[in-house]
C-alpha cells in the first residue's frame, strides 16, 4: 500500500477526534516505507476552558486536512524510516497547517552492512 494511502487511512482514524478541535499536531511514525504508530498531540490551547465562540473543525474542515496532508507527501524523497508532523490550527474559521518531516536510521544496521563477513570455525580450521 503506497505511503499516501497509508497516511489517509490513518487519518480517517482519526476523524472523530480531530472533528471539533481547533489546534494540535498529527503524528506519524514511519519503518520501512509503512505507518507504525500514529496519533494527535493536543496543544495546550484545547486544554484550558473555552469561550462559546470558539469552534473546532468541522467534517468539511478535517477532509481538507487529510487531502493537504496527503499532498505534502510529495516533499517526501529519498527516506523510508523516520516521522511526519502535521502541526495545524483554526484560525477565524481557516484552517492552517504546516508539516515536518524527520528521517531517522539506525547506525547498527548501517555499520553491520558494512562489516566484513565474520568467519566461522570451518573457515579458521581450514587454513
Amino acid at each position: 500500500m503506497s505511503l499516501a494511502c497509508q497516511v489517509d487511512l490513518a487519518l480517517e482514524q482519526l476523524d472523530g477526534e480531530l472533528t471539533g478541535m481547533s489546534a494540535g499536531t498529527i503524528v506519524i511514525q514511519i519503518r520501512n516505507d509503512e505507518i507504525g504508530k500514529f496519533g494527535i498531540r493536543h496543544l495546550p490551547l484545547d486544554c484550558g476552558t473555552r469561550e462559546k465562540d470558539t469552534v473546532g473543525m468541522t467534517s468539511e474542515q478535517v477532509r481538507l486536512l487529510r487531502r493537504m496532508a496527503i499532498e505534502a507527501l510529495r516533499h517526501k524523497k529519498g527516506w523510508t524510516h523516520g516521522e511526519m508532523a502535521y502541526d495545524f490550527v483554526l484560525r477565524q474559521g481557516q484552517l492552517f497547517v504546516s508539516v515536518q518531516f524527520e528521517s531517522n536510521y539506525n547506525m547498527a544496521n548501517v555499520l553491520f552492512r558494512r562489516a566484513p563477513k565474520a568467519r566461522n570455525r570451518r573457515d579458521v580450521s581450514s587454513e
